[in-house]
C-alpha cells in the first residue's frame, strides 16, 4: 500500500531535521537531506507499525470490523 505524505526537511548547522506534516511522531535527522529522507521513510513506517500494533492490543477481544480506507486529499 502507498500513500503520499508531506515531508518537511529543515536546514540545520550539522544538516536536517525532518517530520512528516500529518503522521506526529515521525521525525528524523540526516546529515543530508538524502539521509534526512532515508531515516523518515522508515520512521513513518515504524509510526504506523507501531499504532497497528496498539490499536490490535486495545482492541483484542472485541467484535469489530476492519476494512481498507482510501482518502484523498
Amino acid at each position: 500500500m502507498q500513500i503520499d505524505f508531506t515531508a518537511v526537511f529543515l536546514k540545520t548547522p550539522k544538516g536536517y531535521v525532518a517530520f512528516v506534516e500529518e503522521l506526529p511522531g515521525a521525525n528524523t535527522q540526516g546529515a543530508t537531506i538524502e539521509e534526512a529522507r532515508e531515516n523518515l521513510a522508515e520512521a513513518a513506517a515504524l509510526v504506523i507499525e507501531a499504532n497497528r500494533k496498539l490499536a490490535s492490543t486495545d482492541l483484542e477481544g472485541q467484535d469489530v470490523i476492519r476494512e481498507r480506507l482510501r482518502v484523498s486529499a
